[in-house]
């Protein structure tokens, strides 16, 4: 079976759950965002020097399989959405490392190449959660996955920060 299927040929595709919608649907654009951000994540875990971020990267990346898998169901509930305790989960991470880094200013961000491409992820992941935001807007959509996507860039700013806090590159503002 070839992935070219010629369908979307006039613009429209097909979600999950089988209904075709147009391609520029905000649905689309919503599971396309964290389509995106999951590839730019692929490229900051190449940079990454933390063992303990890269695993966490890895899930991250799983879960927003789960996203996406959610938001491209119209008509029937996906079969691995996201749970409270996927949400539970990252905020427990960023917690653990705001106890770690002791952030007390802001931070000038990307002083390395690993948080520079964390930072970029940070801010396609709040893209994305505004692009579900505006869906849920028009069709209601879970709690658990508008906490995880809100939560997921808190978590990408903690994680790109320890990645300078290793290499003694945090930088705060000053004022």
């Amino acid at each position: 079976m070839s992935i070219t299927t010629k369908t979307g040929d006039k613009g429209e595709t097909s979600l999950w759950s089988g209904e075709r919608v147009s391609k520029d649907d905000i649905r689309v654009e919503a599971y396309g965002t964290v389509d995106e951000l999951n590839a730019f994540l692929s490229e900051a875990n190449y940079y990454l020097k933390s063992h303990e971020v890269k695993k966490i990267i890895n899930e991250v990346q799983n879960n927003l399989f789960k996203v996406a898998g959610e938001l491209a169901s119209k008509s029937k509930t996906y079969k691995c959405p996201i749970q409270e305790e996927d949400v539970l989960k990252i905020t427990n991470y960023v917690h653990l490392f705001e106890n770690k880094l002791n952030l007390n200013s802001f931070v000038i961000p990307g002083r390395t190449m690993q948080s520079a491409k964390l930072d970029i992820c940070r801010t396609i992941a709040r893209r994305a959660e505004r692009r579900i935001i505006a869906l849920d807007k028009k069709e209601p959509l879970s709690e658990p996955l508008k906490k995880y996507v809100n939560r997921l860039s808190d978590l990408l700013f903690v994680l790109a920060r320890f990645e300078e806090y290793i290499e003694d590159k945090i930088e705060f503002k000053k004022w």
